[in-house]
């Protein structure tokens, strides 16, 4: 595959809010997933799918790889994430956003789809073209935005908790927290 460490970007800070700066141009060295999006600007979505992977202490990288500028690319990160260890790709795009679909049509792994919301259809477009796939391309699509990619590390991380015990005893654990934050804040006053 080409070098294209210039693309990548990803962050070692342990941030419960994902800030508005990329990251630094490093990575996980054993990534277990792959957050890859279409162009800087999903970084603005992408951003808390990285947060909520580093909270949950799953090894990561984030880069952007356009299937639309750099096609070919594209194909070799799909056909050698396996190889490398990636166990889970999370895809954010926008627009026509055809990252994901492209990604899952030339890998097994298991593909999530973050649609980013749009100026012109506020994430609409997005969302059709990521879910509509032909059957036998499956991409696990989530919400629009800020929402799904967040869920697309949760879910990440519970595909994860199948192999890795660890992991599923941290999302057990965000879960139970969750819980507990809302039975803290059920009574008003």
């Amino acid at each position: 595959m080409a070098d294209h460490s210039d693309e990548k970007h990803t962050d070692k800070k342990t941030d419960k809010h994902a800030t508005d700066e990329s990251p630094g141009p490093s990575s996980d060295s054993n990534p277990l997933v792959s957050v890859v999006m279409g162009s800087r600007s999903d970084w603005e979505t992408m951003k808390y799918t990285h947060s909520m992977l580093t909270e949950f202490g799953i090894p990561h990288e984030t880069m952007v790889v356009s299937a639309h500028r750099t096609p070919q690319w594209m194909t070799a990160f799909a056909h050698e994430a396996a190889q490398r260890g990636v166990e889970v790709i999370i895809a954010g795009a926008g627009g026509a956003a055809h990252l994901p679909g492209m990604i899952a049509a030339q890998t097994s792994l298991p593909v999530l789809g973050v649609p980013v919301q749009s100026k012109a259809l506020r994430g609409i477009d997005s969302l059709l073209s990521i879910v509509q796939m032909p059957s036998g391309v499956a991409v696990g699509t989530l919400a629009i935005g800020k929402a799904g990619a967040y869920n697309a590390a949760v879910l990440a991380t519970s595909i994860l908790g199948n192999k890795y015990p660890e992991y599923r005893a941290r999302l057990d654990a965000f879960r139970q927290q969750q819980t507990d934050k809302v039975f803290s804040e059920r009574f008003f006053h």
